[in-house]
């Protein structure tokens, strides 16, 4: 019940059209919703592989200091991710994941009216940290199989365009843009246009053609390269995510950051993450592996699917999507249901296991098997 007066207190009128962003459901809600004691989570991208061994050592040798602040400034972990990535710790800015240093991007960058240009279908929260803002959203559709087009991204810019979201590997579709459409794009843009190149799934990409962001950096262009802890690394759980640009750009964005925003535990377990090769190349073996025999078990059930550059795939699952969703939800087997991107005939399936794998395959069997 309210207390009086309560429903009188307004929020800002742009919340009203804004939607929160939905995660996957986790392995103990969908456990407890449907009375299941084993769940198969392939909705989340996150490391089926588990956390980097040497970040959990880490972790644990730490633990006894979590009486003390963290160190506000991250500097082992920037002189770490420097060191690993050949910038200089000014060129490296440490967030609460890669959603943190979105949002203060958006805070540094932005006044309202500006224009944030956005490939579409993308992550969703790129559009938040503009509309908190109060600036326009202009959506760009990717082109035929999820491509970018470059020229279609070009003229929609204008005098007002303050930001470009590129996300590669892009999530929900697995797709990139090539070495070639990057420079060329990042070359064509006015110099009043801020570059945010999304590399969150960079190091599952195997193709000869693709180009992580850095080069540019290097170049001296204004673009900001975002990366994660999240993904290949599997520190989902403690939020961990880096910018690298210009030491001018990043300290602006200092200007408005809050002082601990990494915790201690992060900080030293993503320091010794990012020195895991061993973890790193058996998530990528591994990340390999499963995708081929994923597409073989989506090929055999006759499902259409995007080929994929990152550590999930995209796939068309026709008009009874929702429903094909909804029963491998009750039957344990958690995936992302594309509605949220606008594609309603899709789902995002991440790579698991192999065995995980196979549990997903054996379920969309049966469900096939009663629709037929």
């Amino acid at each position: 019940m309210e207390g009086p007066g309560v429903q009188n207190i307004n929020p800002r009128s742009i919340l009203s059209r804004m939607k929160p962003y939905t995660p996957g459901k986790p392995i103990w809600e969908v456990q407890r919703e449907f009375g299941l004691t084993s769940v198969t989570k392939l909705a989340s991208n996150e490391n089926p592989l588990g956390p980097s061994p040497l970040a959990l050592e880490a972790i644990q040798a730490y633990i006894s200091e979590i009486h003390r602040y963290p160190d506000a400034e991250t500097v082992n972990l920037r002189e770490a991710i420097a060191e690993k990535r050949g910038f200089s710790p000014d060129q490296v800015l440490v967030t609460n994941g890669g959603d943190e240093l979105i949002t203060l991007l958006s805070e540094t960058y932005l006044e309202p009216g500006d224009e944030v240009i956005v490939p579409s279908p993308t992550f969703s929260e790129y559009e938040f940290g503009a509309n908190l803002l109060g600036a326009r959203i202009v959506n760009v559709p990717l082109g035929e199989n999820f491509r970018y087009e470059v020229e279609t991204i070009l003229e929609a810019v204008t005098a007002r365009t303050k930001m470009l979201y590129i996300c590669s590997p892009n999530n929900p579709t697995g797709t990139y843009i090539t070495k070639t459409d990057l420079h060329r794009l990042v070359k064509s843009l006015p110099s009043h246009v801020l570059v945010i190149f999304d590399g969150a799934y960079s190091h599952f990409v195997t193709a000869d053609d693709y180009c992580d962001g850095l080069a540019l950096v290097r170049e001296g262009y204004p673009v900001v390269v975002l990366q994660t802890f999240s993904k290949i690394y599997g520190l989902a759980g403690i939020r961990v995510g880096y910018g690298i640009a210009d030491a001018g750009i990043l300290q602006k964005i200092r200007q408005v950051k809050e002082p601990f925003n990494v915790n201690t535990l992060a900080q030293v377990g993503a320091a010794a993450a990012i020195q895991d090769d061993q973890h790193l190349e058996a998530t990528r073996a591994n990340n390999t592996k499963v995708k081929e025999e994923l597409y073989a078990g989506l090929s055999a059930l006759a499902f259409p699917f995007t080929p994929s550059m990152s550590n999930f795939v995209l796939v068309d699952l026709g008009a009874e999507a929702k429903t094909i969703y909804d029963i491998l939800m009750r039957r344990g087997v958690i995936v992302r249901y594309g509605g949220g991107w606008n594609l309603p005939n899709h789902v995002r399936i991440s790579i698991g296991t192999s065995e995980e794998n196979a549990v997903l395959i054996q379920a969309l069997k049966e469900i096939v098997a009663v629709k037929a």
